[in-house]
């Protein structure tokens, strides 16, 4: 792809500035939480300072913090500038994709919601953003129909598949991209499907995507 060899994807984490989640992309997920499946794609933002990378430390429970619950997602690494992009060009503009833990505090979520405020709260701490290794685009065949899935304490809790989201990854980044320009290394955090729930302090979150990658995670309260 032109002007990836200027940039190492595999530290994208490092480099990259944006993070572009979408909420509620899983009619099941939607479901659950009692939510209507929205007509568009919900957008809202996590900072690179979340990202916590495997082996570096413990996910961290926000202080005051007592519902804590974990979200398992594809997330699509970017390889080149994306504006106004079509969705038949959304391939050619991929570099990779990882696997990511869409961490939220949802006793400070829903409190913003009641008060119609933004879930910065809930969604941006330190640690919120527990992300996988670099996926190169040529290993994940079919993003389009994968399975990600994830386990607490060794339980299965979700079991979801790409093809079940509301609008799939061409159709988000065309949207995005439609007020957003995306840059090489900025990740798209596509939604999670049904089975979300709470976790503790000393509890291990173990999350894959199909059967070729796995992740682990374990679980503190921030002091």
């Amino acid at each position: 792809m032109a002007g990836q060899s200027a940039h190492n994807f595999s530290r994208f984490v490092h480099w990259g500035r944006n993070v572009v989640a979408v909420g509620r992309n899983y009619r099941d997920h939607c479901a659950e939480l009692g939510n209507p499946v929205p007509t568009k794609p919900m957008l809202f933002m996590k900072p690179p300072s979340s990202y916590l990378e495997e082996g570096t430390g413990p996910i961290l429970i926000p202080r005051g913090c007592k519902n804590f619950h974990y979200e398992v997602e594809l997330a699509v690494v970017i390889g080149e500038t994306c504006r106004d992009v079509a969705e038949s060009e959304v391939a050619s503009k991929v570099a990779g994709y990882a696997l990511a833990l869409d961490m939220t505090a949802r006793d400070f979520q829903e409190e913003a919601k009641k008060k119609g405020n933004p879930w910065t709260m809930a969604k941006c701490f330190d640690t919120a953003l527990p992300i996988s290794r670099f996926i190169p685009k040529e290993e994940l065949k079919d993003p389009a129909n994968a399975r990600i899935w994830c386990k607490v304490n060794g339980e299965s809790h979700q079991d979801g598949n790409t093809s079940d989201m509301v609008f799939p990854v061409p159709t988000l980044i065309a949207y995005i991209t439609r007020y957003f320009t995306l840059q090489p290394g900025d990740l798209v955090l596509t939604g999670t499907p049904a089975g979300v729930g709470p976790v503790n302090p000393g509890d291990t979150l173990t999350a894959g995507l199909g059967d070729f990658l796995t992740m682990e995670f374990s679980v503190a309260q921030r002091e």
